[in-house]
């Protein structure tokens, strides 16, 4: 009788320490430049583009915060200073914003009920994105690595996405689209069981610390279990409830009311300059 109650308390113990569970995890971000400037700029010489390039670049280096229990999640920027203002001399260059990842915005995932609701905007507009998470197909692997004092395990999965390019040539604003395969390649670790990970990446058995698909790479620099200041994970509510799918259109048709407008006010004059989305 007395080794029954033993177990029966070691497991209310287990349970509610694993329903206390939390977390805060620091990812820092990074992407590649997709600008790219047509033949014969008049006037922008190949180091004033690279300057161009660099500066695009620092842009899109951030830093993220997970704030995490066993069930839930809130993903969202940690801004502290403004970031770099491309420019480069001699050139009237001005940055396009085409909105959905705007440093208000919050991203909750609901592991257990497999949802999310992301709070962003586009052009200053607030939408609440609500939808299921998406399934990825990981394929796992027994290949491991170190990051940190952890140890993490591979996972890959492919898809097959399209990207769009929008290109002024000419004064004209012109639209390709393009399909091509992803391979996102993952690394997570058992030693943080949570079934979770940076922006909207998900459904490993273990924290995912890094994500790297070709082109965009988030690695974790910081975990701090159980903090002594509790975590707040609440879900956002404010913003226009809109479904991915719908959020996308909106998306696709603002960017194109945008680079009609930059073109009618020629306040983009860099003939060939393109500027890839998606994928």
């Amino acid at each position: 009788m007395k080794a029954i109650i033993t177990l029966f308390t070691l497991v209310l113990i287990t349970t509610i320490s694993a329903q206390n569970f939390s977390g805060k995890a620091t990812y820092k971000t990074s992407r590649k430049s997709t600008v790219k400037f047509g033949e014969n700029q008049k006037g922008i010489t190949k180091d004033m583009q690279e300057q161009f390039k660099t500066r695009m670049q620092k842009m899109s280096q951030k830093t993220f915060i997970l704030n995490f229990d066993k069930t839930a999640s809130i993903y969202k920027q940690d801004v502290k200073l403004n970031a770099p203002k491309p420019q480069v001399r001699g050139a009237n260059v001005r940055v396009m914003s085409f909105g959905g990842s705007g440093n208000g915005s919050i991203y909750y995932k609901n592991i257990q009920e497999k949802r999310f609701a992301n709070k962003t905007e586009i052009m200053s507009k607030v939408f609440l994105v609500k939808d299921s998470l998406p399934k990825y197909n990981w394929e796992l692997s027994s290949e491991t690595k170190n990051i940190g004092n952890y140890t993490c395990y591979k996972a890959t999965f492919s898809e097959e996405v399209e990207s769009v390019t929008m290109s002024m040539i000419n004064g004209e604003s012109k639209e390709a689209k393009k399909k091509e395969t992803v391979v996102t390649t993952a690394w997570y670790t058992p030693q943080i069981p949570v079934s979770n990970g940076p922006d909207d990446y998900q459904g490993l058995p273990g924290l995912i610390l890094e994500i790297n698909d070709g082109k965009k790479m988030i690695v974790c620099t910081e975990i701090v279990l159980n903090p002594s200041i509790k975590i707040d994970i609440e879900e956002p509510k404010k913003g226009k409830i809109v479904s991915q799918e719908k959020f996308n259109k909106i998306q696709k048709e603002k960017n194109k009311d945008m680079m009609e407008k930059m073109n009618s006010r020629n306040g983009m004059n860099i003939n060939g300059m393109n500027i890839r989305m998606g994928g």
